[in-house]
């Protein structure tokens, strides 16, 4: 099986250094970069070959979200995964629109930060769990019954907690994307939900997905 490779992006150095030193604890993890910012990153990314991100939020010059966005115009194969000391909703709400396929806190264990590496790279999302907890209790509720959604909008929800975008998941259902605009659009009305990340959160409530 190929290595990962990852590059850190956080302004305190201290703290790449430890999570590089955690990350090396396993053989397949490879940490091929580091940056101080979101410009720094952007700057090595045309020259360094990586496929999962840790990003943080609030860095001067460039922040995260802004070089999530930037760096998946570029790459969009790209994996990022958000690494931050916040959980309020508007700091990963933010961050999931920007095309961030994951969110860990920042006192997250090792093995969950392994468990968002494997998740990503096999295409799917990864959300910490005490931050699933907390959108869950946001959202109780609000959440109408899962009996609500057709076959077809449970499918196409599925295609988005794995991560796809409307046009992949048109493709794997052999629909057309303005199908599935409209098919989301209902699920959102239905459920309740605002984003990706409520959504995420509603099909892991109602088993439809398990972590």
């Amino acid at each position: 099986m190929d290595d990962v490779r990852i590059i850190l992006v956080d302004d305190h150095a201290l703290f790449r250094k430890g999570l590089n030193t955690l990350l090396s604890m396993r053989e397949r993890y490879r940490v091929v970069g580091e940056a101080g910012d979101g410009r720094e990153f952007l700057a090595m990314l045309p020259m360094t070959a990586a496929d999962v991100v840790f990003m943080d939020i609030s860095m001067p010059n460039v922040g995260g979200e802004e070089a999530t966005r930037e760096a998946l115009a570029l790459r969009p194969d790209l994996k990022i995964v958000t690494l931050s000391m916040f959980g309020d909703e508007n700091y990963y709400t933010r961050m999931v629109e920007a095309g961030a396929k994951g969110f860990l806190l920042k006192d997250s264990a090792i093995e969950e930060v392994f468990d968002a590496i494997d998740a990503v790279v096999a295409g799917g999302n990864y959300f910490s769990k005490s931050l699933l907890s907390s959108m869950s209790h946001r959202l109780r509720g609000t959440e109408r019954s899962s009996d609500e959604l057709s076959s077809r909008e449970i499918e196409i929800l599925l295609g988005i907690c794995r991560g796809l975008s409307n046009q992949e998941i048109a493709d794997e259902l052999f629909i057309s994307k303005r199908t599935v605009d409209a098919h989301r659009a209902n699920i959102l009305e239905k459920t309740g939900c605002k984003n990706t990340a409520s959504l995420v959160v509603y099909a892991i409530r109602r088993h439809l997905v398990e972590l």
